[in-house]
C-alpha cells in the first residue's frame, strides 16, 4: 500500500497521548469492554476468564456517562505538534509509521464522509487516540494495552496503543505490514458506523451467533467496503490518499483476520480449549468471510449480518 506523495493530511483527526502517563488503572482496571466500548480482538475477556473463572464482561452499551468528546482525564495530556510537523503529506506517511497511520485515518474518514452524504445523511468525524500502555477514556472506562485497538461508543472515539501492530506479528503470529494496519483502524471506524446508524443497539451478549459476534463481522465487512474504494475516494485535494493496494496487500490482512477470530485467539493465546460459548467476534474463517464479502462488493449494504442466517 502507497500513499500519493502530494496529498495533503490531516492531523486533526488523530490526538496523541503517549508520553502523557495515560492511566490505565493497572492492569484489567475499569475495562472500556465493561463500559461499552467494541474492539478488534478483546484478548482481555481470554484474560478475565484464565484469571478469574469465567467472568463474562458485557459487550456493547449504549454508552452511559462520563467525559464529553474531547475531554481528557487527569493525567493524559494531548501533544499534537510532533504528529502535525512530521505528517505533512503522503511523501511523508510512505517514510513515517504514524504518518502513514494519519493517512489511513484521514482515508477511511473521507469514503465514510462520502458514502454517507451519497445516502442523504450527514457523518460525524471520529479522532482517534494514540495511547501508550494505558488510557482513560470518555464515557467507556479504563483500558490497557492488552485490550487492543478499540472503539468507545459512548465519547465517539478510537483508541490504539501503536505497539499492538508489533503485537499482531509477534503474540498473534500474522505477518503484518501497512494494510493490516489499515484493516485494524478500518475495523474500528466501521464500528464508528455502527454507532451512527443505531446498529450497535444489536450487538451483546455471546455464542457463536450472539449480537456480539453479528457487531464484529459486519465491522469487519465495513473495512473491506473501505478497502475496495481506497484507491477511488478523493481527499480535500481532489485525488485519493491511496495510490495502490495489491493482491499481498489483501493477503496479509486476511491472514490477520484468521490470526483474530475467537476459536483461533482461545487456542493459541488462550488454555488451548474452544468454548464457542464465549464467542464474541466470530472465527478466523468468519471474519476472513466478511471482509472479503465488502472488499468484493464495495457495498455498505452487503455487510447485513444481522439479517444472515448463515454467518459463514
Amino acid at each position: 500500500m502507497r500513499f500519493d506523495d502530494d496529498a495533503g493530511l490531516d492531523t486533526s483527526e488523530v490526538q496523541d497521548l503517549r508520553g502523557s502517563g495515560g492511566g490505565g488503572g493497572g492492569v484489567g482496571g475499569r475495562l472500556a469492554i465493561g463500559g461499552g466500548g467494541v474492539g478488534l480482538v478483546g484478548l482481555v475477556i481470554y484474560f478475565l476468564i484464565s484469571q478469574f473463572g469465567g467472568a463474562s464482561p458485557g459487550h456493547v452499551s449504549s454508552g452511559g456517562g462520563g467525559l464529553g468528546l474531547g475531554d481528557v482525564r487527569s493525567g493524559q495530556q494531548l501533544d499534537d505538534s510532533k504528529l502535525a510537523s512530521q505528517c505533512k503529506t503522503g511523501a511523508d506517511a510512505n517514510r513515517n509509521h504514524d504518518c502513514a497511520v494519519v493517512a489511513t485515518i484521514n482515508s477511511i474518514q473521507d469514503y465514510w464522509t462520502q458514502e454517507f452524504a451519497r445516502s442523504g445523511q450527514t457523518y460525524r468525524k471520529a479522532p482517534t487516540n494514540f495511547f501508550s500502555g494505558g488510557v482513560r477514556t470518555g464515557g467507556c472506562g479504563s483500558a490497557t494495552s492488552d485490550t487492543g485497538p478499540f472503539y468507545c461508543p459512548a465519547d465517539s472515539q478510537v483508541y490504539i496503543d501503536l505497539t499492538f501492530f508489533n503485537d499482531l506479528k509477534t503474540r498473534f503470529g500474522a505477518q503484518g505490514g501497512p494494510f493490516p494496519e489499515a484493516y485494524v483502524l478500518a475495523h474500528e471506524y466501521g464500528h464508528h458506523v455502527q454507532n451512527l446508524t443505531g446498529a450497535s443497539k444489536k450487538g451483546g451478549g455471546s455464542g457463536p451467533t450472539s449480537g456480539s459476534v453479528r457487531l464484529e463481522l459486519q465491522a469487519d465487512c465495513y473495512a473491506g467496503v473501505w478497502a475496495n474504494h481506497a484507491t477511488k475516494t478523493p481527499s480535500k485535494n481532489g485525488k485519493p490518499l491511496i495510490t495502490d493496494i495489491t493482491k499481498d496487500d489483501i493477503s496479509r490482512a486476511l491472514d490477520t483476520a484468521s490470526r483474530i477470530g475467537d476459536d483461533y485467539i482461545q487456542s493459541k493465546l488462550g488454555g488451548g480449549q474452544v468454548d464457542r460459548s464465549k464467542f464474541t467476534h466470530g472465527t478466523s474463517k468468519q471474519r476472513e468471510k466478511w471482509f472479503t464479502t465488502g472488499f468484493q462488493t464495495g457495498k455498505p449494504a452487503s455487510c447485513d449480518t444481522f439479517s444472515a442466517r448463515d454467518l459463514g
